[in-house]
């Protein structure tokens, strides 16, 4: 056995490049990884074929020292693996880039050995933050660390294998040209990681490509024999019943898909944090109105003098773009008195480079990143209606805890006197105070 060990010591030494390991750690690394090695390999002679082998691949051996040893390379074990080596069966798991492996040796005989969560489960986070970003473009997922017998399931979807999940994937990216926003990778479990995710769909196959929006979370449990992912299970924000096949899912879809008639005209930009079975939480970021004092939430007034000022009734007589919506702002949460109406000004303007209106009752704002909770809904925007809608969200952010902060504001979509009111698009917004994503 000595000289078993003299010999794999001396051929690791070979074999390992001088820039894999510093000076300081060649005595430990060939110390500790001989006699790991030697106890798992059939035979010297094999392992110094083996090992041959790679390096004039150029590929490095290296290990990492824990109570079961772990090898590291680039698409070595498989090798090793294939040339019958390795005397008994790998744990894989997610190592510095998708094209590389870490695999724990299991002892010939013994009881499978697996890795305990701590050790691998932040790479495994770090693995999907890198890797979910690709789960809709050409690259795609990594899909080798996936079990050929994955579990995916969402509430209108259930695949139990790995050519299914992948077909789901393709299948969607065909229809919806969806896009994927992750927010945040959690460990919920010793072998559980969570997710929690943006999807935007655009349904481009029907004649007024509707914009599907979903929000929820993905738990990804981990399959601890072989450390690849075992089950993918989705659930929705915006529905109670996430099991499959669940009616409430269906019908969520059917509902996103309805027809609004809105000008093509610039609006300040967005992006959804949350979307529940009542109202979206957005992220609104910062842009600039025109504005001056209305009369109520669905009154007119002012809105000839906020679009006087855009058409050119300004200091430097300058014209500007129209853009969508005209917002009505209710100044107190409790009082409906004081209420501003403001057109939002084209996204590029500087507050510093736009001209002064003529009008002392004209006033240019710059409205700041603000998280908002937001109702869409269709028909004419009459008082009656939007306080109905404006008690629904009200009501539904004190059910979920959420604090709102100032009044009620209105947001009208449409082209005046040309749009039917079934398809006129209006929204009811409120501002939140200190939003976080669960």
């Amino acid at each position: 056995m000595a000289s078993l060990l003299a010999s794999c010591s001396s051929t690791l030494a070979t074999f390992l490049p001088s820039s894999s390991v510093s000076s300081s750690s060649s005595h430990h690394i060939q110390k500790s990884s001989v006699s790991w090695l030697s106890s798992r390999f059939c035979n010297n002679e094999k392992l110094y074929s083996s090992l041959k082998k790679l390096r004039s691949r150029g590929n490095a051996v290296l290990q990492h020292s824990t109570s079961v040893g772990i090898f590291r390379y680039p698409d070595d074990m498989e090798y090793l693996k294939r040339e019958k080596t390795i005397t008994s069966t790998t744990t894989c798991r997610a190592s510095s880039s998708p094209s590389q492996r870490a695999a724990t040796i299991l002892e010939k005989g013994g009881e499978n050995k697996t890795l305990p969560p701590e050790v691998f489960i932040e790479e495994m986070k770090a693995f999907l933050r890198r890797d979910l970003v690709h789960l809709f473009d050409e690259q795609g997922i990594d899909k080798s660390m996936y079990d050929p017998k994955v579990e995916f399931r969402d509430p209108i979807t259930n695949y139990d294998s790995l050519e299914g999940y992948l077909f789901n994937i393709q299948m969607l990216r065909l229809l919806f040209h969806p896009i994927f926003e992750l927010h945040t990778v959690k460990q919920t479990g010793p072998y559980e990681i969570t997710t929690r995710w943006t999807m935007t769909m655009n349904f481009w196959i029907v004649l007024w490509q509707p914009k599907l929006i979903f929000t929820g979370v993905s738990i990804m449990r981990i399959n601890p024999e072989t450390g690849k992912f075992c089950a993918h299970i989705d659930r929705w924000d915006s529905i109670k019943d996430n099991e499959y096949f669940s009616f409430e899912g269906a019908m969520d879809i059917i509902r996103q898909m309805q027809y609004f008639k809105t000008p093509d005209l610039e609006t300040p930009k967005y992006r959804v944090l949350k979307r529940t079975a009542v109202y979206q939480v957005r992220e609104y970021e910062p842009f600039i109105v025109v504005e001056t004092e209305g009369d109520s939430l669905s009154g007119s007034k002012g809105f000839n003098a906020v679009t006087g000022y855009i058409f050119g009734k300004n200091d430097k007589e300058e014209k500007m773009k129209m853009t969508t919506p005209v917002f009505t702002e209710q100044i107190d949460q409790v009082s409906s008195s004081g209420v501003k109406i403001q057109i939002v000004l084209p996204l590029q303007s500087s507050l510093s480079e736009l001209p002064v209106p003529l009008s002392e009752q004209v006033k240019v704002q710059q409205v700041e990143r603000r998280a908002v909770a937001a109702i869409r809904f269709n028909g004419k925007p009459t008082e009656d209606l939007v306080q109905e809608k404006a008690k629904i969200l009200t009501e539904g952010l004190a059910k979920d805890g959420l604090r709102q902060k100032g009044g009620i504001v209105l947001a009208r979509y449409n082209d005046p006197g040309r749009t039917f009111p079934l398809f006129m698009k209006n929204e009811v917004l409120a501002c939140l105070e200190d939003f976080e994503l669960d």
